[in-house]
């Protein structure tokens, strides 16, 4: 069948609403390994928080997850020590617990799995081992003890496995609920005003659920470790290739080396992305109105009008939740010495 033809299969189930957009849930998944508890989420908010994971002390991981902000950094690419910069942009860690895989190539099957990467990449927070960063908290009196109550049944419990454990409970906690797309799905009918509602149908007849579906709008019927990957773009060759870069980074392709990988990405979330530009891994597309004209084009073959445009996106913005109130955590301290960070 050709690709036209499947699009418009698939819009058509989609305003049948087969692929059922959702509430956010009330609870998130927890994997049976990593119950949560208050003393492991204190543990993992103040590790978050707390820049001497890095090689010189500088980038926390809420340095570029900034939960007083969106839960990314706002920048194009992120950004690690010494100046560094990466290639991609910072995802949103809000609602990053409904994800069934982690990273923009999806390289990582659940959040421990994620808490794991960037304090030994050389780029972000640049630490040469997991063991170096372990001797690190080790030297911290109050982290010991932390971690003693939030692994109470454990020996030694200052362990990767258990930092990589307290950061992903944490991240747990960072849900965004009460959208007013949430209220309405249920039965506040006042929640959506009328452009939002148009806006919502459109996204469904044209196909943009067929990917964006669910409670996170990032797919549906995921098992954890299991991703929605998808082409960007679906449909090579616009003006959009060149003028926003698209198919310089290769994305899952670099994990797999396989070529039907190439230009493949985990499907993002809707969840906040009126308020968490720039757009894209590489976040080349600054407003949203534009994202949705260039993924209309490159992944359906669709032209929208301005109307059409300003309708999604002001359905877009009714997927903003409410975001829990954080305060910063009293790290533990070195009392009476200091921990020199690594040249």
């Amino acid at each position: 069948m050709h690709l036209r033809k499947i699009l418009m299969v698939i819009a058509t189930f989609a305003s049948l609403n087969v692929w059922a957009t959702k509430p956010l849930p009330d609870k998130v998944p927890v994997p049976a390994d990593n119950p949560m508890s208050t003393q492991k989420i204190e543990l993992g908010k103040m590790l978050f928080f707390d820049p001497r994971l890095s090689m010189d002390g500088t980038i926390s991981c809420n340095s570029c997850h900034n939960v007083m902000f969106h839960g990314g950094d706002g920048r194009p690419v992120g950004a690690g020590i010494h100046g560094q910069r990466g290639g991609r942009g910072s995802p949103t860690v809000w609602n990053s617990a409904f994800y069934t895989v982690q990273f923009w190539d999806g390289r990582a099957a659940s959040l421990e799995e994620q808490a794991k990467g960037p304090v030994t990449n050389s780029v972000e927070m640049g630490m040469t081992s997991h063991d170096l960063v372990i001797e690190r908290v080790r030297q911290i009196p109050g982290y010991i003890a932390a971690f003693k109550k939030a692994f109470p049944k454990e020996k030694n419990p200052v362990t990767t496995l258990n930092l990589t454990r307290a950061l992903a409970t944490y991240e747990r906690t960072l849900v965004t609920p009460n959208a007013p797309f949430d209220k309405y799905m249920k039965g506040n009918k006042k929640a959506l005003n009328p452009q939002q509602i148009r806006g919502w149908k459109l996204v469904q007849e044209i196909g943009c659920t067929s990917c964006h579906a669910g409670e996170i709008f990032a797919g549906e019927g995921f098992k954890m470790g299991e991703g929605n990957f998808q082409p960007f773009p679906q449909i090579p060759g616009s003006k959009y290739d060149k003028m926003y870069d698209i198919l310089a980074d290769k994305g899952r392709y670099e994990v797999t080396k396989k070529d039907e990988d190439k230009n493949v990405w985990r499907v993002p979330t809707w969840r906040n992305v009126a308020i968490t530009a720039p757009y894209f891994h590489n976040g080349k597309v600054k407003t949203l109105d534009e994202a949705v004209r260039v993924m209309a084009k490159t992944q359906l073959d669709a032209d929208l009008n301005d109307a059409q445009v300003a309708d999604i996106v002001a359905f877009l913005n009714s997927l903003t939740g409410e975001f829990p109130k954080q305060t910063m955590p009293v790290l533990p301290a070195t009392p009476n010495f200091s921990i020199t960070p690594d040249p």
